[in-house]
């Protein structure tokens, strides 16, 4: 074979591959349908018996989180926190739907995951692993394992606040 076929041939096989990497990407874009952002676990106090799971999930396509298990609690519930008459109600709800393309914030004072029958302590700083089962309108279940870092309950997110430091002395 001379150079100049070589070269060729060459090209040709990036060419394949470059095509075969960019399938392969597609392959994994289709199954990440859904993404979960800023996920936490706020830590407990010793013999405390529950804790609250928060994040943010966006889902590609309209679709519903049904469940979310942990090996550091016994039972998991979805719950939804409101209020009624001035009175705060947190109840369990069987599913949260999370429409295409729209961010549904799992928080203290809207929907949120209880984890209840602790196994232990989360202490601050702690990776809890959660697993969230998704389900899209086809009927298609997706499991989506995640990482939640514990924080302190009395942790706040400074850098997010507005600060005017025109007044201070």
């Amino acid at each position: 074979m001379n150079a100049p076929q070589a070269k060729k041939r060459f090209v040709q096989s990036c060419k394949q591959l470059a095509l075969g990497l960019s399938l392969v990407g597609l392959g994994f874009q289709v199954s990440a349908q859904t993404r979960v952002d800023d996920a936490w676990v706020r830590a407990t106090v010793a013999g405390q018996p529950s804790s609250g799971a928060f994040m943010t999930v966006t889902a590609s396509s309209d679709s519903k989180l049904l469940s979310v298990q942990t090996p550091v609690a016994k039972l998991v519930q979805i719950h939804e926190m409101s209020m009624k008459d001035d009175v705060m109600k947190m109840q369990q709800v069987p599913s949260v739907a999370l429409p295409a393309g729209k961010p549904v914030s799992f928080n203290p004072n809207g929907y949120h995951i209880m984890l209840m029958n602790l196994t232990g302590q989360i202490n601050e700083g702690d990776k809890v692993p959660l697993t969230l089962t998704v389900e899209d309108a086809k009927g298609e279940k997706e499991s989506i394992q995640i990482e939640a870092v514990a924080k302190a309950i009395n942790t706040m997110d400074h850098s997010k606040m507005m600060h005017d430091h025109s007044k201070m002395n």
